[in-house]
């Protein structure tokens, strides 16, 4: 897959369906879900930038991100989003053999999302999660909460711990642990999942409004982060914009 830089971040130019098939056809490959505020934050920060542009794959997120890549790069490019890819390649394993792994978030979000497919996909086979309590990263990567994974060796780990906490740990696991698994960073993907979160119609996101959206369901958490970060993602791209060679 091509990758094409916007901002100081390396974005992958592909569709949800040639990502779905990598994940259930290869392994061992990192996949970096990235939005307008991963981008900024990458900008600002070289270490959390060395970090993103070492994954594999790094999906355009949201809409301002592929719309980036089209005006940039003068592709079709279209939004590749965590909720989309962790719904569609779950389903599109069923019956096949494929083994998935949760980890993060709360055990009642997961066992919701766990539920919700042995009735409606039966055939998705999740075989363990794992939900810690809030630790930094290299009490996360301990082999406290990792034997089972690795007894497991799942064919995909789905991480729900929020950027870039979930990133920073798929990175040391991939250092510390030998295993052939596909680690996928999906943050909020498993509330949206189960649930206990709404996500924008594909209406709203389409145009580019999802912030909104998620802004009014919480205002106090994510104002600043869409007032500052999406502001300087505009300003950022312009300056790429005009003055790229």
């Amino acid at each position: 897959m091509r990758k094409l830089k916007i901002l100081k971040t390396n974005i992958s130019e592909l569709t949800l369906d040639q990502l779905s098939k990598t994940l259930l056809n290869e392994s061992k490959k990192t996949v970096a879900v990235c939005n307008a505020n991963s981008l900024v934050r990458s900008y600002k920060d070289t270490n959390l930038q060395n970090i993103i542009n070492s994954f594999d794959i790094c999906t355009p997120d949201g809409f301002p991100v592929a719309m980036a890549s089209r005006l940039l790069y003068k592709n079709k490019q279209q939004r590749v989003d965590g909720f989309k890819i962790f719904n569609n390649t779950l389903v599109n394993s069923e019956h096949t053999g494929i083994t998935h792994y949760f980890f993060g978030n709360t055990e009642e979000v997961v066992v919701k999302i766990i539920n919700k497919y042995k009735k409606n996909f039966p055939g998705v086979n999740i075989v363990g999660f794992c939900c810690p309590p809030f630790l930094n990263v290299d009490e996360l990567a301990s082999d406290q909460y990792f034997k089972e994974i690795i007894e497991l060796n799942p064919d995909i780990i789905w991480f729900s711990l929020g950027f870039p906490k979930q990133e920073r740990l798929i990175d040391l696991v991939k250092q510390k642990y030998s295993l052939s698994s596909n680690l996928v960073g999906v943050g909020f993907t498993f509330d949206w999942t189960a649930g206990t979160k709404y996500k924008a119609p594909e209406l709203i996101a389409n145009i580019g409004l999802e912030w909104f959206f998620r802004l009014i369901q919480e205002p106090r958490r994510l104002y600043k982060r869409y007032l500052i970060d999406n502001s300087l993602f505009i300003l950022y791209f312009l300056r790429q914009l005009l003055f790229r060679r």
